[in-house]
């Protein structure tokens, strides 16, 4: 049977080995295009190494003699910098400063009383403040430690809390300002003043304290009420001052109430505050006694009228002062115990207690009122709704909120103060322990009392001038080996960098020579040489002139025996022993060789750091020489991009010619073999018969 063969498929006249040969042939341009476009990529890559290494030689120039440049550095050094230390700025003057510290600054640090392992804060808005500053947040009660975790987070570093283990089951709370000075005392304000009255933080203090509240001529009754509010019951007593009791603070049992005037000397500071506690009691409830007379009570006849002819009089009704009777039996009224300011145009305001934290071992509540809130304040007025609960108050106290009188600390670790220190013979005081207006463009740093004069040298910091000369001769040397290996095909130029990892060494390698017949590298690296080997002449007999005079040269400017070849690459060096000596007596002048102002006009115009920056500067800005190349090479890779799809596109289209003829080439040769099959057939039949 003969073989079968589908034109296109099968490769009975080896069509495909013929094909494959044919487009081979054909992808030559295209696999030369390829690798040109890989070449002008690698190009871009190199450009791209060279403006890197450029720029960030750039900046290490400009840092040598711009207005950050390390030669005009200060370095402050204390004789005692457990004492005091200090921070120098650039324009600090030479010298020695002396110095003595009578007193750092201190913050308020206030210990409580012994609290339990277990201790809880009790409910309430907790406000701290110092100086301007205010801390405050609602607290739900709960753990002390969890207070202090909660009062920590919203700190803004204004206040602090920790604890202090004092035994195996005692600690203390440690409250503390974090800031220092004589304005910023730590001030406890709503249910942070209850809790630190009541555990031992702070207490009352007499001094300064105006009080107010102890007799009875300053009680009157409380003003008419425009508006009732529901609680209040036809038939329920007025509420009278002649009720109360100043036996033990100010007693107002049920149905009672006051009016106490506020002084002008207190009303018309914005600073003052004034402050009572008050705390409930439950006793036996009035409405059922009144409730009773009021049913049993004798019902008087009517009063009658007396008739003559035709006159009517009527008898005037008995006068008994018996209260109404009221339409239902009275209610019990509970938590109706109200305070109000008083204005002087006539109106009230309500004074809220119900956020007022309630000390648990004298259960009264503080109210604090600051007289910047309540600028129109005539008088405090107290009613006390109630039926079954006598309210007691402890004495009225205004003081100074500025000079945080009427209270002070009962175990202070540290009072808020100011730092003094002397110098120059006068004594400083100033609110922080960071000084800087004392000694010019010096700020001192206040840490412990000395108990001698202390001294501050301010010096050169010749550290910091020594490092950037190293990380400029570092970053100068790594271009002038990337323009070495770009532009020379010499693979020891590569081995000589023996800082260079394996990797770097290798991907070296693939870049070297890479601009070999490009000069702009060459003459780059020339006008480079001549800038840091070149003389700069700053003043009439300047000492120092070249950076061959502190220690930093070419090896390649020197030339003749005993050089190797790699120090002829032009390459810097550096003799350390020789640049530390410079350092040391001529910093002034080796900043000048960097930059000066040649002209006059305040502005950097000569000098190794001015020549290098405008060079590179020439290469690696926008539209630069580099900029420049690689558009150069980025229109050839456009361009060979496009050649590349053209090519493809050719290829595809040739090779489905190609498949299109050489398959109906098969097509007509299995014919033709069909054909001759089938004649060759008939005729071997016809034999055979």
């Amino acid at each position: 049977m003969a073989e079968i063969s589908i034109p296109g498929v099968g490769n009975k006249y080896k069509t495909n080995d013929y094909i494959d040969a044919l487009i081979k042939k054909e992808r030559i341009p295209l696999t030369r295009e390829q690798e040109a476009l890989d070449r002008y990529k690698e190009q871009q890559s190199a450009w791209r190494g060279v403006n890197q290494k450029m720029s960030e030689l750039r900046e290490s120039t400009k840092a040598l003699y711009s207005y950050d440049n390390p030669f005009n550095n200060k370095l402050a050094s204390s004789s005692n910098e457990n004492a005091v230390t200090a921070d120098a700025g650039r324009e600090a003057a030479f010298g020695q400063i002396k110095i003595d510290v009578i007193k750092p600054a201190t913050t308020d640090r206030f210990i409580s009383k012994e609290l339990e392992k277990n201790a809880t804060v009790p409910q309430g808005t907790y406000t701290f403040q110092v100086g301007e500053k205010t801390v405050s947040f609602n607290w739900k009660g709960g753990k002390v430690t969890d207070f202090i975790n909660s009062l920590n987070r919203r700190g803004n570093n204004v206040v602090k809390a920790s604890l202090v283990g004092v035994s195996g089951n005692k600690q203390s709370l440690l409250l503390e300002s974090l800031k220092t000075g004589d304005e910023n005392n730590l001030i406890f304000k709503d249910a942070a003043l209850s809790y630190a009255l009541s555990n031992g933080i702070i207490e009352k203090t007499k001094a300064e304290v105006t009080e107010f509240g102890s007799d009875r001529g300053e009680f009157t009754n409380p003003p008419e009420e425009s508006v009732l509010p529901e609680v209040e019951q036809a038939g329920l007593p007025p509420m009278l001052a002649d009720g109360i009791d100043l036996e033990e603070g100010i007693y107002l049992p049920p149905r009672t109430g006051f009016s106490i005037p506020i002084t002008e000397n207190i009303a018309s500071m914005d600073s003052n505050r004034i402050e009572f506690t008050f705390s409930t009691k439950e006793v036996e409830d009035i409405t059922e006694e009144i409730n009773e007379r009021l049913a049993t009570r004798p019902e008087l006849p009517d009063a009658g009228i007396v008739s003559y002819e035709e006159i009517t009089i009527q008898n005037n009704p008995s006068e008994t002062n018996l209260p109404p009777v009221p339409a239902q039996p009275l209610v019990p009224v509970v938590d109706a115990a109200d305070f109000y300011v008083h204005n002087t145009d006539g109106t009230e305001k309500k004074i809220d207690v119900s956020g007022l934290a309630i000390d648990p071992n004298t259960n009264e509540r503080l109210v604090s009122l600051s007289i910047k809130d309540y600028p129109d304040i005539d008088s405090i007025v107290v009613r006390n709704r109630n039926t079954g609960t006598a309210v007691t108050l402890s004495t009225f106290t205004a003081f100074d909120e500025k000079k945080n009188l009427g209270y002070q600390p009962v175990h202070a670790a540290s009072r808020a103060g100011d730092a003094q220190i002397k110098y120059e013979g006068i004594t400083i005081t100033r609110p922080t322990n960071t000084i800087d207006d004392v000694v010019p463009h010096v700020t001192l740093n206040i840490h412990n009392p000395t108990e001698k004069t202390e001294t501050i040298e301010i010096a050169a910091d010749k550290e910091a001038a020594k490092n950037a000369l190293i990380q400029f001769v570092g970053t100068y040397n790594q271009v002038i080996a990337e323009m070495n290996i770009l532009s020379t095909n010499k693979p020891e130029i590569i081995s000589e960098l023996d800082y260079l990892s394996p990797e770097e060494a290798e991907d070296a390698s693939k870049r070297l020579g890479m601009f070999q017949s490009d000069y702009s590298l060459t003459q780059n690296k020339t006008q480079m040489q001549s800038i840091v080997a070149a003389n700069y002449n700053w003043a009439e007999n300047a000492p120092i002139t070249m950076l061959s005079q502190i220690g930093i040269s070419t090896r390649a400017t020197g030339g003749g025996a005993g050089y190797t070849a790699s120090q002829l690459r032009g390459y810097l060096e550096i003799d350390e022993k020789k640049l530390d000596s410079s350092l040391e007596s001529n910093l002034e002048d080796i900043k000048n060789i960097f930059g000066y102002d040649k002209d006059g006009d305040l502005i950097m115009d000569s000098g190794i750091g001015v020549a290098l920056d405008k060079q590179i500067g020439s290469w690696v800005s926008t539209g630069g020489i580099i900029a420049n190349k690689n558009r150069g090479i980025a229109q050839k890779i456009t361009a060979s991009e496009a050649n590349i799809r053209r090519l493809e596109t050719q290829i595809d289209r040739k090779e489905a010619e190609l498949k299109a003829k050489y398959g109906q080439m098969e097509g007509t040769l299995n014919s033709l073999q069909g054909q001759a099959n089938t004649i060759s057939n008939f005729v071997n039949g016809g034999r055979q018969q």
